[in-house]
């Protein structure tokens, strides 16, 4: 069986998140073979260090990528728009050719069943697969819609299933530059603002309450399927649950309902890390 192959993209702020993302991936696939790639723009040698003993604890290949400015010489960079926000994107450029496919996940997630029939999906001809998340934000569904002038949902780019093949060539960094810097004024969310307005098209729609289930947003799930969605089938059936918003569950004060399972998984990956416990 093919290992699975994950990307993130981070800075040094969330290296600790990365480690339980990673626990709770081992403790949910405990049989799977995980490669990881991390996109990174200077993080340190202990730094990565951290990461690589992680991943060699649960058995996880680990390459890390230290990304020049090379491919950014015509790039909009500023503080709002950091060269940082277009890796995932352009990760086809940046990640080795023999790749062929990669699973792009945010490290303020958490992997709470099987991943492998993602990973598996047809594209069925497109360059990503993504989640919209809908319901409760129905809404800003619509506006962002009608602001970024597509006819398709407002994808997440938190999880993004990505032909990389594909994406060699057809998403072309000029043309990403290009964008941002005639709408740089327009855009709220950069990356994802730039996927859904030149890429929608190119998106393959997959369930969010399966594969990008909104942290935040347990009572709305459970409204839209009837009651069906409530606790024990979220534990039973989404694989990835995602902690979107300022709001984060390893700070202080975090309301919403996951946040206890999230603790439980920071405490399992320092007991690991100590030495103390074995997943």
């Amino acid at each position: 069986m093919e290992p699975i192959v994950l990307l993130t993209t981070l800075d040094s702020n969330y290296l600790p998140q990365l480690q339980v993302l990673l626990t709770s991936l081992k403790v949910n696939n405990p049989e799977e073979k995980i490669s990881l790639y991390l996109l990174h723009s200077g993080l340190t040698v202990e730094e990565l260090s951290g990461v690589r003993c992680r991943c060699e604890t649960y058995g996880y290949q680990f390459s890390h990528i230290c990304v020049g400015d090379e491919l950014f010489q015509d790039a909009p960079v500023t503080r709002q728009y950091p060269k940082e926000m277009y890796y995932r994107l352009l990760a086809p450029h940046l990640l080795p050719k023999d790749e062929k496919r990669i699973l792009y996940i945010d490290p303020d997630t958490l992997v709470i069943n099987p991943i492998r029939p993602l990973w598996e999906k047809d594209l069925e001809g497109g360059i990503f697969a993504a989640a919209a998340h809908t319901g409760k934000t129905e809404l800003a569904n619509s506006v962002n819609k009608l602001r970024l002038g597509t006819e398709r949902d407002y994808y997440n780019s938190g999880v993004l299933l990505i032909d990389l093949e594909a994406g060699r060539r057809e998403l072309i960094p000029d043309n990403i530059f290009s964008y941002v810097k005639e709408h740089g004024e327009e855009l709220f969310l950069p990356d994802q603002d730039i996927l859904n307005a030149l890429y929608s098209e190119r998106i393959l729609p997959i369930e969010d309450v399966l594969w990008n289930y909104d942290a935040r947003n347990y009572s709305n799930y459970l409204l839209r399927s009837g009651g069906a969605w409530d606790l024990s089938w979220v534990m039973e059936h989404t694989a990835i649950l995602h902690f979107c918003g300022k709001a984060k569950p390893w700070k202080k004060n975090y309301i919403y309902r996951f946040g206890v399972l999230y603790q439980h998984y920071m405490q399992l990956t320092r007991r690991v890390l100590e030495g103390k416990g074995n997943i």
